[in-house]
C-alpha cells in the first residue's frame, strides 16, 4: 500500500530535477566516463520540463497525465540502474546511478493509487 500521493510527488519533482543537474558537479561525476555527468544533467533538465508539463498541483501547463509522468519516472529509474553496466561507469559514477535509480524506483513503487469518487 503506497503512501506517496500525487501532491507529495509534485512537491518532490522540482527539487529532484535540480539535484540531478547540480549533484554531478558537486560529486565530480564523469571520471570513469564523461557521460556520467552529462546523463544526469540532461535527465534533470528533462525532469524539470516534464514537471512543468505534468497534470498535478505544481504543473504549469498540465498537458501530460500524471500516470504518464509516473511511467517516465519508472523508466528513468530503470535506465539509471542499468547505466553503469552499459556505459562502464565505475566508482562514484556507478554508485550515484545505482542509488538515484533505486531511489526513484522505490518512490514510484510507494505511489498511492488515486481513487475516484463514485456517484
Amino acid at each position: 500500500m503506497g503512501f506517496i500521493t500525487k501532491k507529495i510527488h509534485a512537491y518532490l519533482d522540482y527539487p529532484v530535477a535540480v539535484a540531478l543537474i547540480v549533484l554531478p558537479f558537486v560529486l565530480g561525476l564523469g571520471n570513469s566516463n564523461p557521460l556520467a555527468l552529462q546523463l544526469s544533467v540532461g535527465t534533470g533538465i528533462a525532469a524539470f520540463i516534464l514537471t512543468l508539463l505534468t497534470d498535478h498541483q505544481l504543473g504549469v501547463f498540465r498537458i501530460i497525465p500524471y500516470k504518464g509522468h509516473l511511467a517516465v519516472d519508472a523508466l528513468v529509474g530503470i535506465v539509471f540502474v542499468i547505466a553503469p553496466f552499459v556505459f562502464s561507469f565505475q566508482g562514484v559514477d556507478a554508485y550515484y546511478y545505482w542509488i538515484i535509480g533505486g531511489s526513484v524506483l522505490f518512490v514510484v513503487s510507494l505511489h498511492k493509487a488515486e481513487t475516484t469518487a463514485s456517484l
